[in-house]
């Protein structure tokens, strides 16, 4: 039988499978397909997965569900989200990767409990709209190709530094444990900066106070929130330099399923960007 994984949890924090070696159905809760959820004890962790046909195709429903069902794990333990779409094959597989990289996901899990991500999308005008960019064919070695490219880079480094700018006053005015930030220029010529900020659930009505005052002052920006959100970031963040074989565990579900799902608390929603995918 194929499971289909959701995140990994704390075993202490579901006392439902205290003294269980199979795994136990958790009540009321559905994932991919409808299908019913269960705790997969493993040591001293706990595998949230549900049965799962590989035939079956996913959809984005299943990706809201996906982020669901973590959602509702997050609420009673620190976790570590599976990349949307792993299946593993059978509870071989399923024990085998779980025991092959246990000690990484404890100390993972303990570096990030108490802890949760919260999101800015920060839209600013671009300080180089006005100076539009022509794309040259490269045979085109003359001086005016020389200049258009000396220009396009200067451009360039203006748009980085405006970028880094924004991104220090962020970090300067939060104050968060980590972050995570990517930049990009949409077709309209504004520059949308994503910033993933990580905090201590006790500080989310703190930092959401902290976003209404600065929003209201930071006037050339458009700014929206969203969170608390588990620490999809993060844990890409401590994962992604280990042994390939804890690659299931490392990612974060696609930004269109972010821009779907309510957060644990509801503010403004937004589209993290898919810096992990």
């Amino acid at each position: 039988m194929a499971w289909y994984a959701y995140c990994i949890g704390e075993k202490q924090s579901f006392p439902e499978i205290a003294r269980h070696r199979k795994p136990v159905p958790m009540e009321s809760v559905l994932g991919v397909s409808g299908n019913q959820v269960f705790l997969y004890p493993a040591s001293d962790l706990a595998i949230v997965v549900s049965e799962h046909n590989p035939a079956e195709a996913l959809s984005q429903k299943s990706g809201v569900d996906h982020a669901r069902v973590i959602a509702e794990c997050f609420q009673h333990s620190t976790v570590l989200p599976f990349r949307f779409g792993t299946v593993f094959n059978d509870d071989e597989s399923l024990r085998k990767s779980i025991r092959s990289n246990q000690r990484q996901f404890l100390s993972n899990i303990d570096k990030l409990r108490g802890k949760t991500e919260m999101h800015l999308k920060i839209v600013v005008d671009d300080c180089c709209v006005r100076a539009i960019e022509r794309r040259l064919p490269a045979e085109n070695a003359g001086r005016e190709y020389l200049t258009n490219l000396r220009e396009n880079a200067s451009r360039q480094r203006e748009r980085q530094t405006r970028a880094r700018a924004v991104s220090f006053q962020m970090h300067r005015l939060f104050m968060p444990l980590d972050e995570e930030v990517s930049c990009r220029l949409t077709e309209s010529g504004k520059m949308v900066l994503d910033i993933a900020h990580l905090i201590d659930r006790k500080c989310v009505e703190r930092y959401q106070n902290k976003f209404v005052t600065t929003s209201a002052s930071m006037r050339e920006c458009q700014m929206q929130i969203s969170g608390p959100w588990p620490p999809y970031h993060f844990v890409h963040k401590l994962t992604r330099a280990a042994h390939p074989q804890a690659q299931p565990a490392e990612a974060v579900v696609p930004e269109t399923v972010l821009s779907v799902v309510p957060p644990i608390a509801e503010v403004n929603v937004l589209e993290p960007a898919s810096a992990l995918a």
